[in-house]
């Protein structure tokens, strides 16, 4: 079963890349088929094998010679890795498709916000949606209730924290992290998403000194903050009880 989510999400992976380079470019996803960006070519199966193709090929275009990006691969194996996590903490349940598809969305997210400084509000209200079918299908196969005041709850109040901090920072955010950190609220509910919103901060302000020490980055550069916030999420989702936990340790 490993080797099959293995395989699966490079598979998948493959297909991130293919959002990543169209989506912010306003292009179809499905048409036309995959082409080489630099000369036209039309790409055969085994030019878009995962890893393999990339390896093989020497990170070059089969036939204009171009240099392909690492992205692709790294893109690929983040995403079969990210699978094999998630399967090790669900299982091959519901939340393993679940979490399979929505990280795979924020890593879509991650890279789009990262290259173009945008988060597509198709993507979040693509988690939104998944989310709302998840809940109904848990209900339904699980009778696990969907508290739903609950997750309206880390929605509402996490996308309010996010506008008067984009207030207060006068034009800091942007509205795409008061949709994202929303909908990823509307997932985990109020406790977690405050955890997630802390992290964020913690992880944003540790890597943003980090970059303007090592000169990656200057004091005027702009820094996109929603891949701070799936950084968190992914910490919280897979750790956040235990956080919660020790933290509270803590205090009694």
């Amino acid at each position: 079963m490993i080797i099959l989510i293995s395989l699966y999400g490079l598979l998948i992976g493959s297909f991130l890349n293919v959002c990543i380079y169209r989506i912010p470019r306003e292009e179809s996803i499905v048409f036309p088929s995959s082409h080489c960006p630099n000369c036209g070519a039309n790409l055969k199966w085994y030019d878009l094998l995962p890893v393999f193709s990339f390896i093989v090929q020497r990170g070059k275009c089969r036939y204009c010679g171009e240099k392909v990006s690492p992205q692709y691969p790294i893109i690929e194996l983040l995403n079969s890795i990210i699978y094999l996590i998630i399967y090790i903490k669900f299982g091959f349940a519901l939340e393993f498709f679940f979490y399979a598809i929505i990280f795979s969305l924020l890593i879509v997210i991650t890279i789009i916000d990262l290259q173009h400084m945008i988060i597509p509000d198709i993507l979040v209200v693509l988690i939104l949606g998944i989310t709302i079918i998840y809940k109904i299908l848990s209900y339904i196969l699980y009778s696990k209730s969907p508290e739903l005041l609950y997750s309206i709850g880390g929605l509402v109040l996490s996308g309010t924290l996010f506008i008067l901090i984009i207030i207060v920072s006068k034009g800091g955010m942007g509205g795409g992290d008061v949709a994202l950190i929303g909908a990823l609220g509307f997932i985990l509910g109020i406790k977690k998403i405050f955890l997630t919103i802390f992290l964020s901060f913690l992880l944003g302000a540790i890597i943003s000194v980090f970059l303007l020490i090592m000169k990656i980055k200057g004091r005027k550069d702009p820094i996109p903050f929603g891949p701070f916030i799936i950084l968190g999420f992914f910490i919280v989702v897979f750790w956040g009880e235990k956080l919660i936990s020790w933290y509270v340790s803590l205090l009694f």
